[in-house]
């Protein structure tokens, strides 16, 4: 049961929005009640790093982990000088969470489970007095002239309506993540909201040209995305339009061929920083791969001579420029250029090889979409950060309320970033809101 008033009301039992309570309970704030519509909180947490939970990345100075966030990075330099990643493995380890690092900088839960996250943070708010209702959660909010907030409340399908529907908070955190209810909240607190659009997805390609390589991964992999020209606007003073301007965006790393085109972290990097203009563009666009990563022209060109000499009498098939070469990749750009499998190394001609390098370096698809099922984890999008105090995440334009992780136009690449957000965002809030508290007493 909530009561007719509470000190500290957090809509949204996410990441952040658990981070936020934890943080202000623990510095003596009192009274933090925590609002979640489902019927199970931190649920993100439950299904991500493919249920391991990616806690955080071993990125521990502050200006290089801005470098990370595609849309509001710069912003939060000074969030992330007082609680980054380095404050984030302290803050889960003093609670009972060990987190080991992968060679890629990923970290995740010795337990190597998501379970193992979400029980740190339900006990750490249950030590700390933290109340959770499941099944309520807010339909409207009104900033009060003497302070606070009018809250209606809306309830889950199937629960028992209860005679009290609406409370009175002092303090109010919106956590709600990417959900259409938390930007409504927003909207009707003042604030301008950047539309949300999709961020770190899979991409489509027309004709399904890499179906027989389904389930190869690459590694390293340079891609870029090269979307249609805009004109530009004319420069002041000119009479006419400057030339075509084309959008590129370049990321390097593993990628992951699938039945429907293409994924893996270089895939997912590069569809974060280029998430506005490939939703500006319907996500149609030219995908260029580099197969061999960071091999120049000159490099392929001695790796292919040194083969003609030394392997002379070899099937193509049977001897790759470079053991690292995928077999399967291989077969299918050789397939690709009309060259025989069975053709021997001495017989390759030099046009027959330029054409293999070229495959290698700049192969060329056609994006028609992103991928098939709707996995996009995270959107580019929400509460301008220019219209929050990043010190303390309250609003500048209602006092008393703080927005928190994705309910801000944040968004971080694939390896942790956007959990860092919402653990460096919540601690802030929570922090702000007990030394708030403390004035008052």
């Amino acid at each position: 049961m909530l009561p007719e008033r509470v000190s500290v009301l957090v809509a949204g039992a996410g990441p952040a929005g658990m981070m936020a309570a934890i943080a202000a309970a623990e510095a003596g704030a009192g009274d933090v009640h925590v609002l979640e519509t489902t019927a199970e909180p931190l649920h993100k947490v439950l299904i991500s790093g493919g249920g391991r939970c990616n806690v955080t990345h071993a990125c521990w100075d502050p200006r290089a982990l801005v470098g990370h966030y595609p849309r509001g990075g710069q912003a939060l330099r000074g969030a992330f000088s007082r609680f980054a990643s380095g404050d984030a493995v302290a803050w889960f380890e003093a609670h009972g969470l060990e987190l080991v690092e992968e060679p890629d900088g990923r970290l995740f839960p010795r337990a190597n489970r998501s379970t193992a996250v979400i029980e740190v943070l339900r006990n750490a708010a249950t030590a700390a007095g933290v109340q959770l209702h499941t099944g309520v959660g807010l339909r409207q909010a009104l900033l009060l002239d003497a302070g606070g907030f009018d809250l209606e409340l809306r309830r889950s399908a199937g629960q028992q309506q209860q005679q009290q529907q609406r409370l009175f908070a002092q303090r109010l955190v919106l956590a709600t993540g990417s959900h259409p209810s938390g930007r409504q909240l927003a909207a009707q607190l003042g604030h301008r909201l950047v539309p949300p659009v999709p961020s770190l997805f899979t991409l489509s390609l027309a004709g399904d040209p890499l179906l027989q390589l389904a389930g190869l991964a690459v590694d390293p992999v340079a891609v870029e995305l090269r979307l249609a020209a805009q004109e530009c606007p004319p420069p002041p003073g000119a009479s006419r339009a400057a030339g075509p301007l084309a959008e590129r965006f370049r990321q390097q790393g593993p990628l992951l061929v699938t039945h429907w085109g293409l994924s893996g972290p270089a895939i997912l990097r590069l569809t974060a920083f280029a998430a506005r203009a490939l939703h500006a563009a319907s996500y149609r666009a030219e995908l260029r791969v580099n197969w061999t990563g960071n091999l120049s022209h000159s490099d392929l060109e001695q790796y292919f001579g040194q083969a003609r000499q030394q392997q002379a009498r070899r099937q193509l098939a049977n001897w790759r420029p470079w053991p690292e070469l995928p077999k399967r990749l291989w077969w299918h750009l050789l397939q690709h250029c009309g060259i025989d499998l069975q053709c021997r190394w001495a017989d390759l001609s030099k046009q027959q090889q330029q054409a293999l390098i070229s495959s290698l370096r700049d192969s060329r698809y056609t994006v028609t979409g992103r991928g098939p099922f709707g996995e996009e984890f995270v959107t580019a999008g929400g509460v301008p950060l220019g219209e929050v105090n990043i010190a303390s995440m309250e609003s500048r334009l209602c006092p008393g309320l703080h927005l928190v992780g994705e309910l801000l136009d944040v968004d971080g690449i694939t390896g942790g970033f956007n959990f860092q957000h919402c653990w460096s965002s919540g601690w802030l809030a929570g922090q702000a809101i007990a030394a708030a508290r403390q004035q008052l007493v």
